[in-house]
Parts: C-alpha cells; sequence; structure tokens
C-alpha cells in the first residue's frame, strides 16, 4: 500500500474475482471497483466499500476498447470495455442468478440481441453551468452533470438531442431550475417532454412553441400536457401505426419492442382465442395479439389507453380490442375475472406484478405469459406463480439496454391439465 502527498487516500492493490449486477469489478473481500475486469489486478483508492480505479497493473484478456468518448465519466453505460461475448454471458448470468436465489431450477435461453440501431429514448439533465446551459447524463452514482455533444448508442435522430434541450431551455432560465428533457425518436420526427420546471407562464409557453417549430420538433410538452403537435410522433409497432402519449413509456429500443412482442405471440397457442394483456400501456403487444385473437388492454394510464384506442381505430381488420382503466398494484383482477380468458400476459414496472401475480397464481388461466425489465422481480414473481402450480417452461433474456446491467425476460409459464378421471 502506497500513499503520495497530493492523495489523501492510500492507494493498494486488489484481485478482481467477477463482475457485478451493476458491472463493478468485484475483488474477493467484497470491494466494488468500477471500470475493472475479473481476472486483472488493480490499484485503487478505497473509499469504503468502493474503491476508485487508479491503474490496472495485468489487464484481462476480455477488454476492449470503448467507443464511446464519455464512458468512465458518464453513468450511462457500465461495460463499453468487455468483449462481446463474455458481455452476453455476464448479461443472462444476471437471470441465472437471480433465478438460482428465488430457487427456480430453470436453465435460461441463450441472450437475445435486441439493441437494433441504438436506443430510441433519451432523457438529458439541463444545468446552469458557469451562466449557461448544459445538458448532459449524470456520472455514476452522482448528481454531477457530465456534459455531451451526443449519445453514440442512441439512433442517429437523437444526435442533437443535447443541442435541441440546451436551446428548450432559455426561456425557462436556462437551466438554473434543474430540467429532465424527455427524447423519443419517431417516424415524424423528435418527440419531447420536459419536466422539472412546473407550470409556465403563458409567455414562456409561446416562446416553447416557437422554438419547437424552429427545431423542427414533431410534437413538444410540458410535464406531458402537450404544447404544441406539428406532426404526429407515430411510430410502426407489429406492423402497425401508433402514436404513444406524450411523456408515455415505449420501449427502449425498436428492436427490442418487435422481439418481445414476437415472443409473445409466439407463446400463444392454437387454443387461445381470448387473451388479457395487463400492463397494457399503449397497447404494442394487444396490438400484435389483436391480429389473431380477442384481446383486453387492462392499463393505469388513460393517456396510454387512449393511444391504443386510436391505433385500433385506424386499422380496419383487427380482432375485438377492448380497454378498461385500472390500478393494477391496489385492484388487480381477480381469479374469476382472469379466468374468462384463455391466457394472460403481464408487463409490469420494474417494481414487478407483485399483488397481480398472486392473483394469477389462484387462477386456472391455463397460459400465463410474463415481460419483465427487472430480473429480481421477475424470479419473485415467478415463484408466486410456480408455487401457485405453473410450470415455468421457457425464459429468455432479451439484451436491449446495451452495456448496462438490466436485462428484459420472457417467460411463459403453463398450468398443467389436470388428469382425465378413468371411467
Amino acid at each position: 500500500m502506497t500513499e503520495t502527498p497530493n492523495d489523501p487516500l492510500p492507494t493498494e492493490t486488489l484481485e478482481i474475482r467477477r463482475l457485478g449486477a451493476r458491472g463493478d469489478g468485484m475483488a474477493e473481500d467484497g470491494t466494488a471497483v468500477a471500470l475493472a475486469l475479473p481476472g486483472e489486478r488493480v490499484t485503487v483508492r478505497r473509499a469504503g466499500a468502493r474503491a476508485q480505479l487508479v491503474a490496472v497493473e495485468r489487464a484481462s484478456p476480455e477488454r476492449i476498447d470503448p467507443f464511446c468518448p464519455y464512458f468512465g465519466t458518464c453513468g450511462g453505460c457500465a461495460v463499453q470495455h468487455l468483449a462481446p461475448k463474455p458481455y452476453a454471458a455476464w448479461k443472462r448470468g444476471q437471470l441465472v442468478q437471480a433465478l438460482s436465489q428465488a430457487h427456480l431450477a430453470v436453465e435460461p435461453a441463450p441472450m437475445v440481441d435486441a439493441r437494433g440501431e441504438g436506443r430510441r429514448r433519451l432523457t438529458l439533465h439541463v444545468r446552469a453551468v458557469d451562466g449557461r446551459a448544459e445538458a448532459g447524463l449524470m456520472a455514476a452514482r452522482s448528481h454531477d452533470l457530465v456534459a455531451i455533444d451526443r449519445c453514440p448508442i442512441t439512433v442517429p435522430d437523437l444526435h442533437r438531442a443535447p443541442a435541441v434541450a440546451e436551446a428548450l431551455s432559455a426561456p425557462l432560465g436556462h437551466g438554473r431550475k434543474p430540467l429532465d428533457v424527455g427524447f423519443t425518436a419517431t417516424e415524424a420526427g423528435l418527440d419531447v417532454d420536459i419536466r422539472g420546471h412546473g407550470p409556465a407562464a403563458e409567455g414562456v409557453r409561446a416562446a416553447l412553441v416557437r422554438l419547437a417549430s424552429d427545431l423542427d420538433l414533431a410534437r413538444l410538452s410540458l410535464h406531458g400536457e402537450v404544447l404544441v403537435e406539428r406532426r404526429a410522433p407515430a411510430i410502426t409497432t407489429s406492423g402497425l401505426r401508433l402514436v404513444p402519449p406524450a411523456g408515455g413509456f415505449l420501449q427502449a429500443t425498436a428492436a427490442g419492442e418487435a422481439v418481445l412482442a414476437e415472443a409473445v405471440v409466439a407463446a400463444l397457442d392454437k387454443k387461445t382465442k381470448r387473451v388479457v394483456d395487463l400492463f397494457s400501456g399503449s397497447g404494442p403487444f394487444t396490438l400484435a395479439m389483436a391480429r389473431t385473437r380477442d384481446v383486453h388492454a387492462v392499463e393505469g394510464e388513460a393517456a396510454a389507453l387512449a393511444s391504443l384506442d386510436r391505433a385500433v381505430r385506424a386499422v380496419p381488420g383487427l380482432r375485438q380490442v377492448t380497454t378498461e382503466r385500472r390500478d393494477l398494484f391496489r385492484r388487480p383482477l381477480l381469479p374469476l375475472e382472469l379466468e374468462t380468458y384463455d391466457a394472460v400476459v403481464f408487463d409490469p414496472p420494474r417494481a414487478g406484478a407483485g399483488a397481480q401475480a398472486t392473483r394469477i397464481a389462484e387462477s386456472k388461466v391455463p397460459l400465463v405469459i410474463g415481460v419483465a425489465c427487472d430480473v429480481g422481480t421477475f424470479a419473485r414473481d415467478a415463484a408466486t406463480l410456480i408455487a401457485g402450480g405453473y410450470t415455468l417452461e421457457t425464459v429468455t433474456p432479451i439484451d436491449q439496454f446495451a452495456y448496462s446491467g438490466h436485462v428484459e425476460v420472457v417467460g411463459v409459464f403453463r398450468r398443467p391439465r389436470p388428469p382425465r378421471k378413468r371411467l
């Protein structure tokens, strides 16, 4: 262990044994070292359970050069320095570990790459720095802003997002009050939602509308309230046109949405005539299934259901689609309600399905398809269904959140049919 006069914290050498869930290198004593890889000997400065990487004394053969100039300072990506094959194994391993911790002896399928052309959604933070606005992302585990010119893991249409965010901040005080600016790349251009400012005066709103024209935005909203829609910010999902609500949820990549929808449809069998789509959002899975099945979409956000309803009305030839606004965390569908359907699809937020999974486990629905963006809550909900008599037939990890520890999951559950009674 050494110490230099200018550095208050001493340095020490650690051997990195494995990669943690967030992409940190983990030493044998549990110390987390960002940017370190398994098999490496590194010099660090320790600060509690974490340590700052000072130098790599022995590099892993799996280390590669990151492509982003902000990697290591921006907190958006964790493992751009890891070669593709071990990267895929690490992400699949996240699911393996979560299932093991839930005592579920299920072997996941190979990782499916759903990164496509890049992320079509991006949220930038705008802060006042030396009297002017700067837009960027946060440093890892920090509130420090890392100003960026563009984010290279996004689709090309989002590369101008930082400049747009800085321009939009002008009528709102140039970031003196912290702003979050959400971008979605759509077929009509950028769909932008600004949050953090609160209500705006008429003069400010008028200035934002003018900027939307100058910047050629498709739609601009403030806290989800549309200020101007110059062109309908549509996307194509399952071959159908959908306009998501302002500031609403959308899968991170177009490829990810397509892979997930295909997996859901593929899990339906010939006996599936009626499906209930829980936590449906604006309905990408509903639209995919409605080509061949009747679907009832249940969602807590009225704006999302309105978007789905508009999409359905614009497409002739779909099977019957009905909607219901319902808070499934507080008022999950009950077993008797669920049993009017041949299959249940659920795609909850990161917190998981919780109470709804319990009610599904109490039902006799023959087929359940679970989609999740968190391996831990998926494993928890899967354990609930299995305890209720379901069998987890397949579980597939899907990578649409490139270079992060987040893994999308699709699981197919079936309730075994009772044996026939012998005469």
